[in-house]
């Protein structure tokens, strides 16, 4: 993170010294103009070039001055950064080696490199606990494109709603009063809900000393929390994180078991141009096998292998995501999602609380990680997703 943001300041630094050496040779060069032309005419200036020159000569001084600052700033802010990320992580190695430690039993003489604990276990340090959450957003595709609000509490997101009235222009005739035509605000509102997961570690592994605890954890409850979050925003829960579940743009297919190429042509035509960029498709795996087989009107197969694509496979010139989390193509079930996924709005709360449970699970020859999240999630955008169901029987 360092190195990246050194990279930065170091180039916006170079373009800033570069304007202003640039200005000082603009200076320099109509300083020198006026002394060539006094020479020229083998005369002295005239008090107005002296002037002049007088003014300029001050300017570059100042020029010089400015550009010796801002190398002394910029080399002063990235030693400074520099010593703070030192520090962050620093301390971040220290929180890892205090949780390890605790969950091997390990208490160390010194009090602050020890966890809080409570009467049921030790709080997890905040580091790990964004670790996981940094995880979870590698994993999940979903996750990651949709508009995210990482905030606790419960928030109301304005849109703007045309959908049964827009503002729209006319033809007008001179002294007769225009009729005003608009949309209206809408808003949703994301909730907090609350959800948990545990994980178990054998003590057999934890007595293992070549055992790396710290990302087991990670990986573990990240994949977890992950495989719950998308099931969520994919197919959402009655009363609870709507998702994608209130997708209003739709295309049913003719068939209950089955897909043809014109109904994914018809999908893709439902979102609006505007929004095609960053559409992708999302499905489970039978479902982009059986779209794999098939073609267009020369032949041509509809879905390719593509080394450029995010995760192999384009249709129709997009991106496609397979999930496990997808309903199949079954009767009734949407069996895709096409769009740009920023259209869905997730709120999860920053304050993610995980514990280490060390007594509860000791009958067991285990320890015990739980996590708690609170999620809401719902469609803050229409026009931008739209779904394919499969015909009802």
């Amino acid at each position: 993170m360092t190195m990246m943001k050194n990279i930065k300041r170091v180039a916006e630094f170079r373009a800033t010294l570069k304007n202003l050496t640039e200005q000082r040779n603009d200076k320099v060069t109509e300083l020198q103009s006026i002394l060539d032309a006094a020479k020229a005419e083998t005369r002295a200036m005239t008090e107005e070039e002296m002037t002049k020159f007088t003014s300029l000569e001050k300017e570059i001084k100042n020029l010089d001055e400015t550009i010796a600052a801002e190398t002394r700033a910029k080399g002063l802010e990235i030693l400074e950064d520099t010593k703070k990320d030192k520090t962050i992580e620093e301390r971040a190695m220290v929180e890892e080696r205090a949780f390890e430690n605790y969950v091997r039993g390990i208490v160390e003489q010194r009090a602050d490199v020890n966890l809080t604990t409570g009467d049921n276990g030790a709080v997890i340090p905040s580091t790990i606990a964004n670790k996981i959450i940094k995880k979870v957003y590698d994993m999940s595709p979903i996750y990651q494109l949709a508009t995210r609000y990482d905030i606790g509490g419960t928030i109301n997101i304005p849109y703007y709603d045309e959908n049964t009235q827009s503002i729209q222009m006319a033809y007008a005739t001179e002294f007769v009063e225009l009729e005003s035509t608009s949309g209206k605000f809408s808003n949703i509102e994301l909730k907090g809900f609350l959800a948990g997961v545990l994980s178990k570690i054998s003590k057999s592994l934890v007595n293992n000393s070549q055992f790396a605890i710290v990302p087991f954890v990670i990986n573990a409850m990240a994949e977890s929390i992950h495989r719950w979050i998308e099931k969520e925003l994919l197919n959402g829960t009655v009363n609870k994180i709507e998702g994608l579940s209130t997708v209003t743009q739709a295309v049913t297919t003719a068939s209950a078991t089955a897909i043809i190429a014109d109904e994914l042509i018809d999908l893709q035509e439902t979102v609006p141009d505007i929004y095609q960029g960053s559409a992708i498709w999302i499905m489970k795996k039978s479902t982009r096998t059986a779209i794999r087989k098939l073609k267009d009107n020369e032949g041509n197969y509809l879905l390719n292998k593509d080394i450029s694509a995010k995760w192999g496979y384009t249709l129709l010139g997009r991106d496609v995501y397979t999930s496990d989390n997808m309903p199949a193509m079954v009767t009734g079930n949407t069996a895709i999602y096409y769009g740009d996924m920023s259209g869905l709005a997730v709120k999860l709360s920053e304050d993610m609380n995980i514990e280490v449970l060390r007594e509860k699970y000791a009958t067991q020859h285990a320890i015990g990680v739980v996590g708690w999240i609170e999620l809401d999630s719902k469609v803050e955008n229409a026009q931008k997703i739209s779904k394919l169901v499969m015909k009802e029987s």
